[in-house]
């Protein structure tokens, strides 16, 4: 079963894929967008990708405040978790996902990518790391 990983910010969305044994995590694409428009052409692009990739699940990124409260961003993730259900008929999973961008961000310096790159890749990189978050938690 593939499953799908989306870091939903305000601009961008990340997109991870899972292998079909649900084992790892891959980037696939980083998608703009512009919250809160669920418009006809961000459901296409979900369809899209959906059927392409035989996705079964979705996991989206839920921001947490440090208290473990949910603020204006988490919000915004359920939003687009419920589009995604009502949409697509999909099971989604919501996955804490405190300090990924960030730990994502590390990772990318210490990989020595530059600003520049790192701004393109930043978002589909927290998205392979929620999803294999959740993927780890499953094995």
């Amino acid at each position: 079963m593939k499953i799908i990983g989306l870091d939903v910010g305000s601009k961008t969305i990340g997109v991870a894929i899972s292998d079909a044994f649900g084992w790892t995590a891959q980037g696939l694409t980083t998608l703009k967008w512009t919250e809160p428009n669920f418009d006809e052409e961000l459901e296409s692009i979900f369809k899209d990708l959906l059927e392409e990739h035989m996705i079964e699940k979705a996991v989206v990124g839920l921001p947490k405040n440090m208290n473990g409260s949910i603020g204006e961003r988490g919000e915004a993730s359920l939003k687009f978790a419920d589009f995604l259900e009502e949409k697509f008929s999909i099971p989604t999973v919501l996955w804490d996902e405190r300090l990924t961008t960030m730990a994502a961000e590390k990772v990318l310096i210490e990989a020595d990518v530059s600003r520049k790159k790192r701004k393109k890749v930043i978002d589909k990189m927290a998205a392979v790391m929620i999803l294999q978050g959740y993927l780890d938690s499953q094995s």
